[in-house]
């Protein structure tokens, strides 16, 4: 307490002090227990974070009935409202974390929003102390993150200017050590912004941001006569692990994409956007709005192994689980006379933290497999449930190599291999295949070489696209040859619209006149009925006129060939 004389302060003002330190320090005590909770597991964390949120809601209120006491006889400052508001931010943004459901964000934002409108870390550039600058620094790095999830992409940019400044001035004042890393944090930002290949303008050329969540009428809806399965997706690891590819915080490009791809726009959850108040996860609606998510950047076989066997206990009757891999390809060393599903490679998990024995002698020993890989194999005992994989790959094929042992609904939906060399590129922004399955209008553009658009034929493209995405349900569920797997994930939303983007890539990169090559192509476990699918007459003759809206025409064949 900054006073001169205890004595003098009256019962009241001095119990009232007592109280706040009690909340501060128990809010404190709480808060850095939660990153000793398990990451995994939908059950063990929520009346910690209950408590955690209880106690915060106390004290936010409480420093807010009680702030001219507080400020006379505690002295507390501006950037202390700060921290509490920035932790509550930090509470919101790892509910969504936990739960996926995206009106958490809205939550962050607000309370992350306030911080900056009220300059609550204004007044830390006068104090000498360089950790309170790191807070600020940090502070900005994660409201851009919660920026980025909203798409709030002119937030986002005008939040990166301000951090610029203060790191030029954090590193000019106190001649830190950490002046590479801050650097880097905002070379990253600036290239997760510019990932997208095609921008969409306004007529007076501002830039249309565009949201590639689920929303109302996006995908294809269930008609009359289209019998499918009752699966629910309830659950999907999003896993990372492409060297290179353009990165902030602990998400990549591709997880990025794909986890919009699993999510509905987020609604408020409490309208009073500059005067944040709070409200209480535990009071979130009863029904799900999203398939719980877990996010892995860079996992070792370990931690991956974990959370796929976290997932899979907790997944309810009647559900699926997803697996999204985005990862470097890991091809087989050596030939076997049996060829079973540990003989085809893999993708790559992280070796870094995983200490294995042994690891010099098999990088002598060619006869054994490599362990730093996730091989098919690994994948057969979850298929006990309904398991959808998704192999974003340069060894996706490997995963073509399944045995559904048990009977249940399988689906493998796997990229090309290798792209034509002037797509090559453009990896390190993100796959073209999971630019397909996100947002298949800007992969289309892509491919035919456009780079900007205006927004009316932007809409007008997206009418055709939706329409294309119809027949293409109406395709699908009336094949007599398709595989009942397919039809038993198309009941479900988010998996109906992912399996009619990727028959929507599957078709126009056959038809593209780049695309040549067999490995060029999607490829797909159980296998796709292709003439009455990727190949059929009446969508390539919806894709060709999507081409002539465009423009783009010459780009594609006019019918496929045999070979192809």
């Amino acid at each position: 307490m900054s006073v001169a004389n205890d004595e003098d302060i009256p019962q009241g003002e001095r119990k009232t002090v007592t109280d706040f330190c009690y909340l501060l320090d128990k809010s404190k005590q709480l808060f850095n227990g939660l990153r000793d909770l398990p990451q995994y597991g939908q059950k063990q964390w929520q009346s910690y974070f209950g408590r955690t949120f209880d106690v915060y809601t106390k004290l936010w209120k409480f420093q807010q009935q009680h702030r001219q006491v507080l400020d006379n006889r505690y002295g507390l400052k501006r950037w202390q409202i700060g921290e509490i508001a920035s932790k509550i931010g930090q509470l919101y943004y790892h509910y969504y974390l936990r739960t996926s459901e995206t009106s958490y964000l809205n939550e962050a934002f607000s309370f992350y929003s306030a911080i900056r409108q009220r300059s609550y870390y204004s007044q830390v550039t006068k104090e000498d102390r360089p950790e309170l600058v790191v807070k600020k620094l940090r502070y900005y790095a994660r409201f851009i993150v919660v920026c980025l999830l909203l798409n709030k992409m002119d937030v986002v940019k005008d939040l990166v200017k301000e951090l610029s400044d203060e790191i030029e001035d954090y590193t000019h004042r106190f001649n830190t050590e950490d002046q590479l890393e801050w650097n880097l944090v905002l070379q990253e930002v600036a290239a997760f912004i510019e990932a997208d290949p095609v921008m969409v303008l306004n007529d007076d050329n501002t830039i249309v941001i565009i949201s590639n969540r689920l929303a109302e009428g996006t995908g294809p809806v269930l008609e009359q006569g289209m019998v499918v399965g009752q699966l629910v997706l309830a659950d999907a690891l999003i896993i990372g692990n492409c060297n290179n590819q353009v990165k902030f915080s602990e998400l990549t490009i591709d997880m990025f994409r794909m986890l919009q791809a699993l999510e509905r726009e987020p609604m408020n959850l409490t309208s009073q956007m500059n005067k944040p108040g709070l409200q209480d996860p535990a009071e979130k609606p009863t029904k799900r709005e999203n398939p719980h998510k877990y996010l892995l950047y860079k996992p070792t076989f370990s931690q991956l192994y974990t959370f796929l066997a976290a997932s899979f206990k907790e997944l309810p009757a009647n559900s699926a689980l997803l697996i999204y891999l985005s990862a470097t390809g890991v091809f087989p060393t050596g030939r076997s006379d049996y060829e079973g599903p540990y003989d085809f490679g893999g993708v790559l998990t992280n070796s870094n933290r995983d200490v294995v024995n042994g690891d010099a002698l098999h990088k002598r020993n060619q006869t054994y497999k490599e362990m730093h890989c996730l091989h098919p194999g690994d994948l057969y005992p979850f298929t006990r449930k309904p398991l959808f994989i998704i192999v974003d790959s340069s060894n996706s094929v490997a995963y073509k190599n399944f045995t559904n042992l048990f009977g249940q609904p399988l689906v493998c939906l796997l990229s090309p291999t290798a792209y034509p060399k002037a797509f090559q590129d453009h990896s390190q922004r993100g796959s073209l295949f999971t630019l397909f399955l996100n947002n298949p209008l800007m992969a289309f553009l892509f491919i035919s070489g456009l780079s900007s658009m205006r927004k009316g034929l932007w809409d007008k493209c997206q009418d055709h696209l939706r329409k294309i995405n119809r027949d293409i349900a109406q395709l699908l569920t009336h094949s007599r040859s398709i595989d009942q797997a397919f039809l038993q994930f198309f009941g479900d939303e988010f998996l109906r619209l992912l399996l009619t983007r990727f028959i929507f890539c599957s078709a126009t990169l056959r038809m593209h006149k780049s695309f040549k090559e067999t490995r060029n192509y999607p490829e797909t476990y159980p296998s796709l009925p292709r003439d009455e699918l990727v190949e059929n007459l009446h969508l390539q003759k919806q894709i060709l006129e999507l081409a002539s809206i465009l423009d783009v025409r010459n780009l594609f064949l006019e019918t496929t060939m045999d070979e192809y």
